[in-house]
């Protein structure tokens, strides 16, 4: 009788091992990843250029040959909120390799209409390079996967400045002659 209690004791103790070791792993495994539903890109000025909201898209980023753009970049969680990125404490241990910090990366985009470049922790640089379109697809890496990938590719159009001539529309001092107007 002493047998079979102690062997069902054992038993009992390695499963409830089991289940405290994989609970634990999986509560580390969760820690430090993003729950994003979408983003917003946002210019210097704080304006809202751009936003992917659980598949839904608005806006565009429309630039002229030469122009420079400066993007942050903002996740949002599933009520459509920013999500705030805590600061780790001093006093906390860490576990995690710098390559398992969250991350942005971008894909996809003709590099000879526009280049897009990662700026810091949540910024991007867009500079136009040649007129046409192009898109690029976001991701918020996290170690050597992605906690978030835009749904829709992010559309860039460039434009040449020149575009209005003075045969069809007179802009600034681009024209020759003064253009009067009649009753």
């Amino acid at each position: 009788m002493f047998v079979i209690n102690f062997r069902s004791f054992i038993v009992m103790f390695i499963v409830a091992l089991t289940g405290s070791a994989c609970s634990n792993f999986l509560t580390s495994e969760a820690e430090g990843h993003t729950d994003a539903e979408g983003f917003i890109l946002e210019d210097e000025n704080g304006n809202e250029i751009y936003r992917e909201f659980e598949g839904a898209t608005t806006g565009s980023i429309s630039l002229i040959i030469g122009q420079e753009l400066e993007v942050l970049v903002h996740f949002l969680d599933h009520d459509g909120n920013e999500i705030e990125h805590e600061e780790e404490d001093d006093d906390h241990d860490h576990d995690h390799d710098h390559d398992e910090e969250s991350e942005l990366k971008i894909t996809g985009n003709d590099a000879t209409i526009a280049t897009v470049e990662i700026e810091g922790d949540e910024g991007l640089h867009i500079n136009a390079i040649s007129a046409g379109s192009t898109s690029f697809t976001l991701q918020l890496m996290h170690g050597d996967h992605a906690d978030y990938t835009s749904t829709n590719s992010i559309p860039i159009t460039v434009t040449d400045s020149t575009m209005f001539s003075c045969t069809t529309v007179c802009l600034k001092s681009c024209c020759s002659s003064t253009i009067y107007a009649s009753r």
